[in-house]
């Protein structure tokens, strides 16, 4: 059954009653294995039987997957981004509320938290949670067992390190990244119990970096958590004056010609370098939104909450499964930079559709029969004459 949701969107589809479109395709019956495909029914029936107790399968598979590719890779690190994504629900979806959904605020919605790996796009670990929580709700669990899960796999000598935003800033994730040795670099929201309004409005002396910015580090003193943090902060200038009479505020401190940012890492990277690699979270948005976009992650199929679960752990499972094949096949390696993103250049599956899966063809009545006869062009030929020689060479 995870076969049949997977090729449905491979081949396009976004919902359930799309089987109906696809259940006498030969290809799609071959690349399931099964001689008769199911309806919508059966399907949405099957996926809510999954309990949080079963889709507990479904992670380990994934887990898996993305592990066995990254053995294969023998990458030296891996960056794990991690972040919360809005997915607007229907009214009457169970455990779907009212949260932070900016562009459909009255709307109810889910509010899954993922783990992206910045240098191949795989995502590690997916969570459902209702929409009305805050991103980092459930977070510690998720990275304790997210951290102990890889080392089990990969190995304790494989170095990790974390990017989270502000919302992650929380004592207990700090903690909890000390004590298992992973590396970290999360953004400081500018609380006025943590007194950086202060220290910025107050320091003369900033260090030049590119582009007219300017940074200062300090050791900053939490007496709350009773914890000294290194942090490091950024201006920015704007590209010009505003007419409004800016002020260094809660979260966004501007002052008119200067934006603000502050990171707090336990990582040897020099502020230029912290930069950038806080820059490289940009990546999992792109990664996102082709989760979204072609693998129908922001897909509700019915108004179970487990199998809208299950739901998105299959929609995960068929991207990681697509990023396999493109590492074995069709990857090619890239320049390293100092965002800690992407290792290789990938296409998404809208790219791949267009190439492999939606090729032209015509029907024709050669002695009376009729015949379904490919035009594949020069290069998508030679693309799949790659493709083949490369999965020979692996298997």
């Amino acid at each position: 059954m995870i076969l049949v949701i997977v090729g449905l969107i491979l081949a396009g589809g976004r919902r359930l009653d799309h089987l109906n479109y696809l259940c006498d395709d030969p290809v799609v019956k071959r690349f399931c294995g099964l001689l008769r495909l199911p309806r919508e029914r059966s399907v949405a029936r099957w996926l809510k039987r999954f309990s949080h107790k079963s889709l507990r399968g479904l992670v380990e598979i994934n887990s898996q997957i993305v592990c066995e590719a990254v053995t294969k890779e023998k990458l030296g690190r891996l960056t794990l981004d991690i972040d919360g994504s809005v997915i607007t629900t229907g009214a009457s979806v169970s455990w779907a509320f009212r949260g932070f959904n900016p562009h459909h605020r009255k709307d109810p919605s889910y509010y899954p938290i993922l783990a992206h790996l910045a240098q191949t796009g795989h995502i590690l670990r997916v969570k459902n949670r209702p929409g009305n929580v805050h991103d980092s709700k459930g977070a510690v669990a998720f990275v304790r067992d997210l951290i102990d899960d890889v080392r089990m796999r990969l190995g304790r000598s494989l170095p990790l390190e974390f990017r989270m935003d502000g919302a992650f800033f929380q004592r207990e994730i700090i903690e909890l990244l000390d004590r298992r040795g992973a590396g970290y670099a999360i953004k400081v929201p500018f609380f006025k119990w943590l007194g950086l309004l202060a220290v910025i409005r107050e320091h003369q002396r900033w260090h030049p970096l590119k582009e007219g910015m300017g940074f200062f580090e300090l050791p900053l003193s939490i007496v709350a958590w009773k914890k000294t943090l290194r942090v490091v902060v950024y201006r920015k200038p704007v590209h010009h004056e505003t007419k409004k009479n800016y002020q260094l505020d809660l979260f966004d401190p501007d002052d008119g010609y200067f934006e603000y940012s502050a990171v707090s890492t336990n990582l040897t990277l020099h502020a230029g370098a912290l930069w950038d690699f806080m820059a490289g979270r940009g990546a999992q948005e792109k990664t996102f939104a082709e989760l979204k976009g072609e693998w129908a992650l922001d897909v509700v199929p019915t108004r179970h909450y487990g199998a809208n679960s299950a739901w998105q752990q299959i929609c995960v499972l068929g991207h990681n499964l697509l990023r396999n094949f493109q590492l074995q096949t069709l990857a090619t390696p890239k320049p390293r930079s100092r965002k800690h993103t992407y290792v290789f250049f990938l296409q998404s599956l809208k790219t791949l559709r267009f190439k492999l899966i939606h090729q032209p063809a015509r029907l024709i009545k050669p002695q009376g029969y009729q015949v379904l006869r490919f035009s594949v062009a020069p290069p998508a030929q030679r693309l799949i004459e790659t493709i083949d020689h490369k999965l020979k060479s692996a298997a």
